[in-house]
């Protein structure tokens, strides 16, 4: 089909789909330079712009990044099986704890698997996340940063790379919302006690326990946010 016959919004996604499909085929990963435009251009029978605007959906999502001066790269989000939407917007109150309540139907779960499925490296590489988060308690900022970072190794440690993505989507995406949830809930110290507690029932392999406690962990938070923002309306 000509560039003539498909819709401008088809041939944008079939040209997008053709630039992930020639990255699996010469088999590139994150990194990895890219033909230009103009050659990819040329190769797929279209205009450079349209092939540009089409490099440019790919790179909102991460799939590629666009370095002016420099080319087209394979971007970190190439094999992914869940993309986080950068465009979901901010979450209305009500929503906070529907956030909330996705992270327990999730992330205990996960917590077990981690449990029995981990290794000393990984085991080290959640002790060094609570060590920074230590130093940062005074620091929502930088708390933050260190406290999904820590959610997010527990899913990695699982196991399972799609529950991984799923939480790293819904922290990523909603990362304003996680911050004002960490201002909420206003217990720094307790919060980071907690997930030493995890750790620690992760690191005996315990899963049993490691599930209990990160459950407990989210309903608390749950349930002193809900009552904030209740007494906020």
């Amino acid at each position: 089909m000509t560039e003539q016959a498909m819709t401008h919004n088809t041939l944008s996604a079939n040209l997008a789909d053709w630039t992930i499909q020639l990255i699996r085929a010469e088999g590139l990963g994150r990194g990895d330079a890219l033909p230009t435009a103009r050659d990819l251009a040329q190769r797929f029978g279209v205009s450079t712009p349209t092939m540009r605007e089409a490099l440019r959906s790919l790179q909102a999502t991460e799939i590629v990044e666009i370095k002016h001066g420099s080319g087209i790269y394979v971007g970190p989000n190439i094999g992914r099986t869940v993309l986080p939407n950068r465009n979901a917007g901010v979450l209305s109150p009500e929503r906070f704890d529907e956030l909330l309540e996705a992270r327990l139907l999730v992330e205990p779960r996960l917590a077990e698997l981690a449990a029995g499925n981990r290794t000393r490296e990984q085991v080290d590489r959640l002790r060094e996340c609570l060590e920074r988060a230590a130093g940062q308690l005074g620091d929502d900022a930088a708390l933050h940063t260190e406290n999904m970072d820590f959610h997010r190794l527990i899913a990695e440690t699982a196991g399972n790379s799609v529950l991984a993505e799923v939480v790293d989507s819904l922290l990523s995406v909603h990362g304003p919302e996680q911050r004002q949830i960490l201002r909420i809930y206003n217990d720094r110290e307790r919060d980071h006690a907690e997930h030493l507690d995890i750790l620690a029932a992760i690191e005996a392999g315990k899963p049993v326990v490691a599930r209990r406690l990160i459950t407990k962990h989210l309903e608390v938070v749950r349930e002193i946010v809900a009552a904030n923002l209740s007494e906020e309306s």
